[in-house]
């Protein structure tokens, strides 16, 4: 657009907005607590009170907290402190192993996990860094603007902000570059609503028109403190000696945008985190995953476990301590009793047995696995890396991958019960397409919506080639036709290229036309050097509408405060031509109109009232003689709502001169009061004019959903997850979004609760704030115990109940006395729809959701007004669209579009849930079969403290034996496939049910390691003891015990990780069965070294172990042994017992997987009936169809 000011359009003069006047009692709290700020205009340095900074961050740390938070972090897992514990001991002489083989692996665990948490928040951090250093251009004296850093803006600053440009604070508008000081504001990082605002500066403000104006400018502004409404705003601006009243229709909050408006000019008044969108978000939490903490009780556990055995070991060494020497003779005479240290001395037999309690805390630590956060932290970065590195979750047209920003929480991916969603950016592009339409009862318009595909797709491959072949013709024609527009997806040859001059009703189709190029607000932005109009309009449907005028020959070009002028073709000439009408008034859109209508006056001196609305307003409206299209119109409407449409009704009637001048009359005495019923009274003055109306026909304009949104809900509902929906729109908006992604369908009873009702909008009236807080709360209860009687009836079919509620109500549904009851019902019912949601109202429910049912959350959202939901949540997703970066840069999780949170759970999640399950009861399996040996040698050894192994058996167990087979199993195994996991969705209630880490599996994990390690101890010592090893006759010594032991005990780990894998790699391969050998190989090596480094491991492989056959046999023959009980406990349990994963692994063995009828056989082991998507939609039509067959026959 060409710079420079804009035409002197007095747009006040057309629209009927009120001028935000505030009440005398919210004037009159300024000064008082809470109305507090004071602003110095175009003197920063004036005000006495230091505000804020325009400095923001995102970040979990400082430079300054990071290590004692990130240190924090670390030691809040209960398995670090004790080891912290356990290295400071290892510096005395209780410790029964050096104090470099205990603290240095602590220090690298501990090292590597706040250099993962470092890298994650540095990148925060430079995001951060992109925001504080925007540029705005501020006025820096002498009536010169400069560019600034977002970052250095004062309170008190003037700003300019030029079109399509971020607002950088919150600021009073003080003019524009229209002449009555108008702006248009999109709000849509805010509230989610993409419809533009219309802002206004005060009149005494609107004269300072140029950037020279500010250079004497001096005002005082003061208003409320900070706060998170944002919808309220009271203040006062002095100038010139006189006060002026400020309310929300001057206020521009930071994150909107400027759009249609070439600049304006405001005052900033909060900056930075005094902004109202951070007062609407909180501080990043510290998220911990469910497993995680469980794993915690686990390790808590097993110190208790640990402590016990430590306790009664030191019982009984206390005991043989005392006994050691009696009347001068020795029992233990190896431990020198008559010779000795405190630590086996009998006559101090309880500080023996004490110190030994220390030994034993410290000897049996390798119950409790060390390597085990370090080993999970390894795991999820690499699951991380996997999700990043997707192509199925690659958005190519914005080259955007999914970005997974913390690795905390990759398990609880897989067990997310509830997905609270934004709506706007989120499930939808924030377009709308004119796609179909009806005229004179006959249907125009071949296009498919997503809907329609998703229904066909599940109906069958047939449904789904007929709509191929459809699509294909439809794209034919298009090319043809050359169609290729923003906001038009028509496609009709019957009256594309003016061809609606040869309809049968050419004259109905052309007062459609003509209605949809004048009944609108838009205003057209005419390109200079392509001539091509382009429109800005205050919502994307009404664009929707102008643009389909325009493909279809009626182009809207031009707009005065007076007149409409368009492009017409004449259907007599077939040329096209051009026609001015003169505007006279426009009765605007509201939620409780549910229409709007314009009056003009044709190039012949008519009078036209032209008018578009909801089908359930508009109807009740046509005249006696217009209603010769209703019937097919409203087939035309309920079929386009099937497909997920959005409606409106169009209709028309001419006006004699003398209806006009008392209307006219009427109208402008009510729009000039100022009095609270002003709005009423409008709307009673509009309806007397909407009546008698001819029926035009109905549009039908996609709400855009982003593709694959359907298909996604579907799955997911298949998978057992509830789907919330909370968004800043209106309830009609969101109720047909429901609709579009198959939330709601035809035939789902609607729990609607809202304070619209006649009695509150009369205590609304007579400002009676008491009243009216008692009288909606009230309201909300009986309307939520009226739903829960529903309920309660309906409690053979609870899918059949859908809950949507009003940001309003829903202020009063989270009070604490009233959210139970709220939550129960939302619930019981199969969709829940939030309208109107504030950003602090999103955050609240997501962290009722969460608290109140115990169950994993999954927030997803794309705007700032996102933020709190996404922080509150256990999981938070952000949507990298094209509206900013705020819920990017807050969530754990970003993808590009909401259909790829199908495969980021159903695969991606069932396989780290299950990963990291198995790891842990793994993990915990490895190490008490280790543990015990150790327990069971103390009790062979009569609790001296003597360590089976020899210290670096001990220090490199769990570091290079077993750990490596474990993380390759966190990071590539596979219970099913990819494809399986999308065809059997229900798979994924494993994780939401947690059946993988309950505690009947833990503790089977558990006993199963207690029995490993019983069996290799009792085999090898009782093998061992007496039998002659050597050639020479020699029975063993400890050295060979342990070494015999230590190779049972790897053997038989290892091989129970290969029983455990469900998906072979040849990384699996190398670390299993490396890592045996690796074994043998260090037993060489080390065993070759200096006796003093090697102690009791020199050669004990080559000249002991390795030439008895025993050796070779018991170890054989233990494996067999350990293994036996597994294999038969998990033979019988796939027999008789299978698991969901386990009756899909039969499908693809028995060849079955592309079989449908075997596949729904397994599928209707269900655990919960389908409720909401597509496929429940067909499943209710199919069960309507065959009711209304029953009873017509």
């Amino acid at each position: 657009m060409a710079r420079g000011r804009r035409r002197k359009h007095h747009f006040s003069r057309i629209y009927a907005f009120a001028r935000g006047k505030a009440s005398n009692e919210e004037q009159s709290l300024i000064g008082g607590p809470g109305f507090s700020r004071v602003v110095f205009c175009n003197d920063p340095e004036g005000s006495v009170v230091k505000y804020q900074g325009n400095y923001v961050r995102t970040t979990k740390y400082t430079l300054i907290t990071f290590l004692p938070k990130s240190l924090f972090e670390q030691f809040r897992r209960v398995a670090n402190i004790y080891f912290l514990l356990c290295a400071i001991l290892s510096f005395t002489p209780v410790s029964p192993y050096s104090a470099v083989s205990n603290v240095l692996p602590l220090v690298i665990v501990i090292l590597a996990t706040m250099g993962k948490e470092g890298i994650e928040d540095w990148r925060r951090k430079k995001q951060d860094i992109e925001v504080n250093n925007r540029k705005v251009k501020v006025h820096t004296g002498e009536g010169i603007f400069d560019d600034t850093k977002w970052r250095n803006l004062r309170v008190g600053d003037i700003v300019k902000v030029e079109k399509d440009e971020f607002f950088p604070a919150d600021l009073v508008l003080l003019s524009s570059s229209y002449e009555d000081a108008i702006c248009y504001v999109e709000t849509m990082n805010l509230d989610g609503e993409t419809n533009l605002k219309l802002k206004q500066a005060l009149d005494i403000t609107t004269s300072f028109q140029e950037d020279s104006s500010f250079q004497n400018f001096r005002g005082l502004i003061k208003c409320e403190d900070p706060n998170a409404n944002l919808y309220s705003f009271v203040g006062t601006m002095e100038f010139e000696g006189e006060n002026y009243p400020l309310s929300p229709q001057q206020l521009l909050l930071r994150d909107s945008r400027l759009r249609n408006t070439d600049y304006i000019y405001g005052v900033v008044i909060f900056t930075g985190h005094d902004t109202k969108v951070f007062q609407n978000s909180t501080p990043p939490a510290s998220k911990r995953s469910n497993v995680e903490k469980r794993m915690d009780k686990i390790v808590y556990l097993l110190f208790l476990v640990l402590v016990l055995l430590s306790f009664i070991g030191s019982i009984f060494f206390g005991i043989w301590t005392k006994e050691d020497l009696v009347n001068g003779r020795m029992k233990r005479w190896y431990l020198r009793p008559d010779d000795t240290t405190i630590y086996y001395n009998p006559k101090k037999a309880a500080i023996a047995a004490i110190l030994h309690f220390l030994t034993a805390l410290m000897l049996y630590g390798y119950l409790i696995p060390i390597s085990l956060y370090v080993s999970i932290e390894i795991v999820k970065v690499l699951q991380s890396v996997f999700i990043n590195h997707d192509t199925q979750m690659y958005y190519e047209e914005a080259d955007k991958p999914a970005t997974a920003r913390t690795s905390n929480l990759n398990e609880e991916l897989g067990q997310v019960n509830t997905i609270l969603s934004d709506k706007t950016g989120t499930l939808t592009c924030n377009s709308m397409e004119f796609i179909k339409c009806s005229i004179a009862g006959t249907a125009y318009g071949h296009g498919i919506t997503e809907v329609e595909w998703a229904m066909a797709r599940r109906k069958g491959s047939g449904l789904v080639s007929e709509l191929k072949e459809e699509q294909s013709r439809i794209e034919e024609m298009s090319d043809e036709n050359k169609i290729s527009v923003k906001g038009f997806n028509f496609a009709d040859e019957r009256i594309v290229n003016g061809k609606w001059v040869n309809e049968p009703r050419a004259d109905v189709i052309q007062k459609f036309l003509r209605l949809l190029a004048i009944c609108h607000t838009a205003i057209p932005d005419m390109d200079e050097e392509t001539g091509k109009v382009n429109y800005e309009a205050e919502s994307p449907d009404e664009a929707a509408f102008v643009i389909a005028a325009r493909e279809l020959g009626f182009e809207f070009y031009e707009r005065t405060q007076t007149s409409i002028s368009i492009h017409e073709l004449d259907p007599v000439s077939g040329r096209r031509v051009d026609r001015v009408y003169e505007l006279l008034n426009i009765l605007e859109f509201s939620s409780a109109r549910k229409r709007m209508s314009v009056i003009v006056r044709n190039e012949e001196g008519k009078l036209l009232l032209l008018s578009k609305g909801a089908d359930s307003v508009m109807f009740e409206r046509l005249g006696k003689y217009g209603r010769e299209f209703e019937k097919q119109t409203r087939e035309h409407i309920n079929e386009y709502a099937d497909a997920g449409l959005r409606t409106l009704v169009l209709a028309y009637r001419e006006i004699d001169e003398e209806e006009y001048e008392a209307f006219n009359k009427e109208y402008s005495e009510a729009k000039n009061l100022v009095s609270a019923d002003r709005d009423e009274i409008l709307e009673e003055v509009a309806e007397k004019m909407e009546k008698d109306l001819i029926l035009l026909g109905a549009t039908a304009v996609e709400d855009k959903l982003q593709n694959g949104v359907p298909e996604c809900i579907d799955k997911l509902a298949q998978a057992g997850i509830k789907i919330w929906v909370l968004t800043g729109d209106k309830m009609e908006t969101a109720i047909n979004i429901g609709f579009a992604c198959s939330l709601l369908r035809q035939g789902m009873r609607q729990i609607t609760v809202t304070l619209e009702a006649p009695d509150i909008k009369a205590l609304e009236k007579a400002d009676d704030k008491s009243a009216i807080t008692n009288a909606s709360k009230e309201s909300v209860v009986r309307q939520i115990s009226e739903g829960k009687e529903l309920l309660t009836a309906s409690n053979e079919s609870p899918e059949a109940l859908a809950l949507i509620i009003d940001g309003k109500s829903l202020a009063y549904a989270l009070e604490d006395d009233v959210k139970d009851m709220f939550l129960e019902l939302a619930m019981g019912c199969a969709s829940v729809i939030c309208c109107r949601s504030s950003p602090k109202q999103k955050a609240l429910v997501t962290r009722m959701v969460k608290i109140k049912t115990g169950k994993i959350t999954l927030a997803i959202g794309d705007g700032a007004n996102d933020v709190g939901m996404l922080q509150e949540a256990h999981i938070g997703v952000g949507i990298s669209g094209v509206e900013g970066m705020q819920a990017v840069m807050s969530s754990d999780i970003a993808i590009a579009q909401f259909r790829f949170l199908e495969r980021l759970l159903l695969v991606h999640g069932h396989w780290c849930y299950r990963r990291i399950s198995t790891m842990i009861c793994y993990f915990f399996y490895k190490n008490i079969a280790f543990g015990f040996t150790l327990f069971f040698f103390e009790m062979y050894a009569s609790f001296s403290g003597q360590p089976a192994y020899n210290d670096w058996y001990l220090s490199l167990y769990n570091v290079f034996f077993t750990s490596l087979p474990v993380i390759a199993l966190g990071v590539f195994d596979q219970d099913v496939s990819a494809q399986f996991c999308i065809q059997f969705p229900l798979l994924y209630q494993e994780g939401v049910q947690n059946v993988l880490f309950s505690w009947p599996r833990i503790l089977g994990w558990a006993f199963n390691g207690v029995l490993s390690s019983t069996i290799i101890f009792f085999f090898c010592a009782l093998a061992m003891e007496h039998q002659a090893f050597r050639k020479g006759g020699e029975v063993v010594g400890l050295e060979i015990l342990g070494a015999t032991m230590y190779t049972c005990v790897v053997w038989v780990v290892n091989t129970q990780m290969a029983l455990s894998i469900h998906y072979f790699t040849y990384i699996q391969h190398l670390f299993i069965w490396g890592g045996i050998a690796l074994w043998y190989i260090f037993l060489l090596a080390y065993g070759a070294m200096d006796p003093n480094i090697s102690t009791s491991a020199y050669k004990v492989f080559v000249e002991a172990c390795a030439p008895a056959p025993s050796f070779w046999l018991l170890t054989l023959l233990v494996l067999g042994a350990t293994l036996l009980p597994y294999f038969t406990f998990s033979a019988l349990q796939m027999r008789f017992y299978p698991m969901y994963h386990q009756r899909i692994l039969w499908v693809r063995s028995d060849g079955h997987s592309n079989d449908p009828e075997y596949c729904n056989l397994v599928r209707q082991k269900s655990l919960r009936h389908n409720t909401v998507g597509y496929t429940a939609r067909l499943e209710a039509k199919a069960k309507r169809i065959l009711k209304g067959d029953v009873s017509s026959s």
